[in-house]
């Protein structure tokens, strides 16, 4: 599937919901949405907290899913591409010594 398919998903079910009304309970704003991204990705972590192996691949899915969608948003909201973004930054990771 391509990002775009996935930004339009995304930004359909959000708008859906009414969360970028100003008067939501769920106000999609960066802040809100970078501090949910960290959240998200915490809980990608407790995947892996007393074990290298997941004992259930369909909740870390799950979790990971969270995670790229609140990047969509946060990516949306600031008109970036985030696949080109992720493309330039792997051609500068590229030319990186590590």
């Amino acid at each position: 599937m391509e990002l775009k398919a996935l930004e339009e998903a995304m930004q359909s079910f959000v708008e859906g919901k009414g969360w970028y009304k100003p008067d939501s309970p769920h106000p999609q704003t960066p802040k809100n949405l970078a501090i949910s991204l960290v959240l998200e990705a915490n809980e990608v972590l407790e995947h892996f907290q007393w074990n290298e192996q997941v004992a259930d691949k369909t909740e870390l899915a799950g979790e990971l899913a969270d995670v790229l969608l609140y990047l969509l948003q946060i990516a949306r909201l600031h008109d970036i591409d985030l696949g080109r973004a992720v493309m330039d930054k792997l051609d500068i990771n590229a030319k990186r010594e590590w």
